[in-house]
């Protein structure tokens, strides 16, 4: 393979033998009104290095029968500005939403040349890929207006494109900002996006236009994203744990605003677990260190869950509670006419989250989000004890967090078998604590203990959570029968109360079982 020219590409001058460099970059929509705004808003004119300059760009993405690049969180394209051709393969980066992995080549004419890329790199089956294994899947084309602004110590370029993604007959509006950091801490790229944001309405967008055209070609929805394991090794200290843990929640945060906002019920479901996770990482290190910085992301946090509450119940009645009771064979009882009359309520909840994103203090927590993670908030205004406290080995204060929240948890359940619904409820939440925290510091401990643990706690709580799930159930079908006169949903409403109720007699034998087999665990962080 002949040897590929290097190409900067806004991190370091590197050849593509080597380590692929990183594109590291925030993505903000905005309306074509707003874009105009933007252009020459303060914030840019004031801090610009230059007077920008006007590119029309056109690419077109290229892949297998198969979409191996897109299988693999690739893409591959042929972009053409004026008489340049430059062909870019790009990778996800792995834990992080706002940066790729990025190679690019100039081509002496627009025709595919797999040689100058480094697929021996990556091996099979990209190794083997010849261009005639690839064809064209969809093409971009938008007018891209640029300017480098010199903004709290960092470098940033400011892109601002709009146009079209085409796939067949099918077009995707372009209509974003593209901030991309060519040299300093990444978190002025947030700060510069909250300066823009007092000027214009703007949302965080983290798709690419390689996995929107993906999905206008395919005919795909936006995917959820599940948390991953959040990077702890047992010698980081508890700053760096916060920061990890921090982390983890607001990738899992911006990984599911496409799905969300799409209305995937998916999307909303994960979105509503990521947070939790977050107002449980806060809790929890509130009563450590009490940092400043977090309590107005907690609230925040808990003010977009609220928005989520509604679409996710009706999304549970409409996907998992009629149909368990259609499995049931019980005849045609009118569930149908149930899953009708539910439609529009969950419409409703579908519209209220699209607009919540939509939002302009749903983008500052956002922004201001990643400001805290990158800045390290959490050390500002700190007193000296606290200080203290994030420079202990991760373990120690893992080991004393985890043995708090357990020791509620038991508390929450005393004398479990006369536990009314109002205290079952909060001994649920303790446990979804105690399983959030638990997932968090996994990565400091190995062993069986750890698993067993684990396993025992999520089907304590999976059953208590069938419990929750029935109690609103019965409030989704009172909200119902108020609206609806006819006798057959009455009759396929109270079917389903006495379903639920005789499987609550089986759930709650379960459930005691569950407890006593849990309560019984020793702790694996002893």
């Amino acid at each position: 393979m002949p040897k590929p020219e290097a190409v900067h590409t806004g991190q370091v001058e590197t050849s593509l033998a080597h380590r692929p460099p990183r594109e590291i970059e925030l993505k903000l929509s905005v309306s074509p009104e707003a874009m105009e705004t933007l252009c020459n808003a303060e914030p840019v004119l004031r801090h610009a290095r230059n007077r920008g300059v006007t590119r029309r760009l056109d690419a077109v993405y290229y892949d297998t029968p198969d979409r191996l690049f897109d299988r693999s969180g690739m893409s591959l394209r042929i972009r053409r500005s004026g008489h340049r051709h430059i062909q870019t393969l790009k990778r996800s980066g792995a834990g992080d939403p706002l940066a790729r992995d990025e190679w690019e080549v100039a081509l002496p004419d627009g025709t595919l040349d797999l040689a100058r890329l480094p697929l021996d790199e990556l091996g099979e089956p990209f190794s083997a890929l010849s261009a005639e294994n690839l064809a064209p899947v969809f093409a971009t084309r938008f007018r891209r207006r640029l300017r480098r602004v010199d903004y709290r110590g960092a470098q940033i370029e400011v892109a601002f494109d709009d146009g079209a993604i085409q796939a067949g007959e099918k077009t995707l509006p372009i209509c974003e900002i593209e901030l991309e950091l060519k040299g300093g801490d990444a978190a002025a790229l947030y700060e510069f996006g909250l300066a823009l944001l007092e000027v214009a309405p703007l949302q965080v967008a983290m798709r690419s236009k390689s996995e929107r055209g993906y999905g206008l070609a395919l005919a795909r929805a936006p995917r959820a994203t599940r948390a991953e394991p959040v990077e702890l090794a047992a010698t980081d200290n508890a700053d760096a744990a916060i920061a990890a843990i921090l982390r983890s929640t607001y990738h899992q945060l911006l990984g599911n605003l496409a799905a969300a906002g799409a209305s995937e019920t998916e999307g909303i479901h994960q979105m509503r677990v990521s947070l939790r996770r977050l107002r449980s990482a806060l809790a929890i290190f509130d009563k450590e260190i009490a940092a400043p910085a977090l309590g107005p992301l907690a609230d925040d946090a808990k003010r977009l869950g609220h928005v989520l509450g509604p679409a996710r119940d009706w999304d549970v009645f409409a996907t998992q509670t009629v149909p368990d009771v259609e499995a049931g064979d019980l005849g045609n009882i009118g569930l149908s006419e149930l899953l009708r009359a539910a439609e529009p309520f969950r419409a409703a909840g579908y519209e209220a989250v699209s607009g919540r994103l939509a939002d302009p203090a749903v983008t500052r927590f956002l922004l201001s989000f990643g400001c805290v993670i990158e800045r390290s908030g959490w050390r500002s205004d700190l007193p000296s004890d606290a200080m203290q406290i994030l420079a202990e080995p991760a373990t120690d204060v893992a080991g004393r967090i985890l043995s708090r929240i357990h020791r509620k948890a038991l508390r929450r359940g005393r004398g479990f078998r006369k536990l009314g619904p109002d205290a079952r409820h909060r001994l649920r939440l303790a446990l979804k604590r105690l399983r959030y925290a638990a997932e968090f510091f996994l990565p400091l401990y190995q062993g069986p203990k750890a698993t067993r643990y684990l396993a025992r706690l999520s089907r304590l709580q999976d059953a208590l959570g069938l419990a929750n799930d029935a109690a609103t159930t019965i409030a989704l079908l009172d909200t119902l029968c108020a609206q609806a006169k006819q006798p057959r949903l009455h009759y396929a409403a109270g079917v389903l109360r006495g379903w639920q109720a005789h499987h609550g007699v089986a759930v709650s034998r379960k459930l005691r079982k569950r407890w006593r087999r849990f309560k019984a665990l020793a702790p694996f962080w002893d």
